[in-house]
């Protein structure tokens, strides 16, 4: 099949799009800067300020002097990639090879697709118009490169569509910054002389690649079509989304169950293959009256289990109200995750945490109590108890540290120290006995001081001396004195956690 290619040019992309939402610009110049290097530098002008003389990369006082009623626009962080991207996704209804050709085109890979809007010239026309119609000042050109159909689009003036193998002739008029050249070998060429590509192009190889560099044969073997140019293709995300529709309503918790497990096999007939797993999906009942009903699961590892998965939507079909019937059911997995390739065992050892059923088990816990009273800890690196562990988000992450073992710590420590009433000898002995929620602990074991001083880069305040102590029923708990003993007294007791 013979390739073909369309390049398109926003000329004025952001304002355009700007004019659009604002039409009061339509009629003003106007220009959108960002701040750099304390300047304020012009990005994107609307043709009204072009045709002045404004152009991007000017500093906006510069303009200013020009035109004195010119408007200036702050630039929109990332604006630009977005709107770019959301317009070739539109374009997707042409062809489904498209690529992002940054700050203000778009790229076509139309090879197969003309003839369905009855030739290159009613395609092309077609693309052209509907842009145009929605706002968008857009060149576009047709040819057998990508490099022949930019150069174009961009610099040239004869019609836009170049016929098969002809793109060399329509190269030869055009200025050499129509091969996407970088500005440095552009300079040299102008100071040789060298206006046109017709100039050079006929000059022996090697001659160019000692002035200029590789890269310039490369564009023009691009353009001519003797070396092929890779794009990355846009393409939008395809949802991980299963519907099922039923030729009569349904009522009953048991057609519930059996639209569960056929959308499930769809979805994870589909993960299987791409190698991912779940790691949220919602399941929707569209009723005939109108509503929708739905719930929602989680895993702690990526799955496509399917016996799994139904477990956990199983404990939760009894709270859908199918009320007069369901017409439509829709699986949604709206969260993902890649599911590493695991090679099998040759002998059972001890798995731990990257047993799949321990993951297994974590969900349908989570199904019952409720995945906000499960939680798993990893050690953090801080010397302060409470900043000395974090919470981790899923069953995969890695400890960056060792838990450490040279000290004893409580399996549970409190979010914040609780103040206690406390009995203690001088200086520095642990406490005799210390009163908390109303019930007295008579210590008969004790171990500490431990000093455990504030990171200062991050907060003052005073130090802590901790005491591991155990009480008359053999509980053990981990108390601690704010600060140096002061002997008046006034020293505050608290108790910061348990140990098994």
């Amino acid at each position: 099949m013979q390739k073909r290619f369309v390049t398109i040019w926003f000329r004025h992309l952001l304002t355009d799009w700007l004019s659009l939402r604002r039409p009061e610009l339509r009629e003003v110049p106007f220009v959108i800067a960002v701040m750099d290097h304390g300047r304020l530098l012009i990005t994107s002008c609307n043709a009204l300020a072009e045709s002045e003389g404004i152009i991007p990369g000017m500093v906006a006082a510069d303009a200013k002097a020009l035109i004195p009623s010119i408007e200036i626009i702050d630039e929109i962080p990332g604006k630009r990639d977005r709107l770019l991207k959301g317009l070739g996704e539109w374009c997707i209804r042409y062809t489904p090879i498209i690529a992002l050709d940054s700050p203000d085109g778009l790229i076509l890979d139309i090879s197969g697709c003309a003839h369905l809007w009855g030739g290159e010239r009613y395609y092309l026309k077609d693309i052209v118009t509907r842009l145009r119609s929605k706002g968008y000042d857009v060149r576009a050109a047709m040819a057998d490169t990508i490099g022949a159909a930019w150069a174009v689009s961009r610099f040239g003036k004869i019609k836009p569509i170049i016929e098969i193998n002809t793109q060399a002739e329509a190269l030869l008029p055009l200025p050499p910054a129509a091969l996407r050249l970088d500005p440095l070998i552009l300079q040299r060429l102008h100071k040789l002389g060298l206006r046109t590509i017709s100039s050079f192009i006929s000059m022996p190889r090697s001659v160019l690649r000692r002035r200029f560099g590789q890269v310039m044969l490369q564009r023009l073997d691009e353009a001519l079509g003797n070396e092929n140019e890779a794009i990355q293709c846009l393409l939008p995300v395809e949802p991980y989304q299963e519907r099922l529709p039923s030729l009569e309503p349904i009522r009953t918790a048991t057609g519930i169950e059996i639209a569960v497990q056929k959308l499930l096999e769809m979805l994870c007939k589909r993960l299987q293959r791409e190698g991912k797993g779940v790691r949220t999906a919602i399941f929707k009942g569209y009723r005939i009256d109108g509503k929708v009903v739905q719930m929602e699961i989680g895993t702690n590892l990526a799955s496509h289990n399917i016996h799994h998965l139904f477990n956990l939507f199983e404990l939760k079909i009894s709270t859908l109200e199918p009320a007069l019937g369901i017409e439509l059911f829709v699986l949604e997995a709206s969260k993902v995750e890649d599911i590493p390739p695991r090679q099998e065992a040759l002998w059972a050892g001890k798995p731990g945490l990257e047993d799949s059923m321990l993951a297994e088990l974590l969900d349908r816990l989570a199904g019952k109590i409720g995945a906000h009273t499960i939680h798993r800890y990893l050690p953090d690196e801080h010397y302060w108890p409470e900043r000395s562990i974090r919470i981790s988000l899923s069953i995969n992450d890695k400890p960056s540290l060792r838990w450490r073992s040279d000290k004893p710590r409580p399996v549970q420590l409190l979010a914040r120290p609780e103040h206690i009433e406390v009995t203690a000898p001088i200086p520095d002995y642990p406490p005799m006995l210390f009163r908390y929620k109303e019930k007295v602990h008579h210590v008969k074991k004790a171990d500490g001081p431990e000093r455990i001083e504030r990171e200062w880069w991050l907060e003052g305040g005073q130090h802590r001396d901790y005491y591991h102590v155990e009480d008359q029923k053999g509980q053990r708990y981990w108390l601690f004195r704010s600060g140096h003993y002061n002997g008046d007294g006034s020293n505050e007791w608290f108790i910061h956690g348990f140990f098994a």
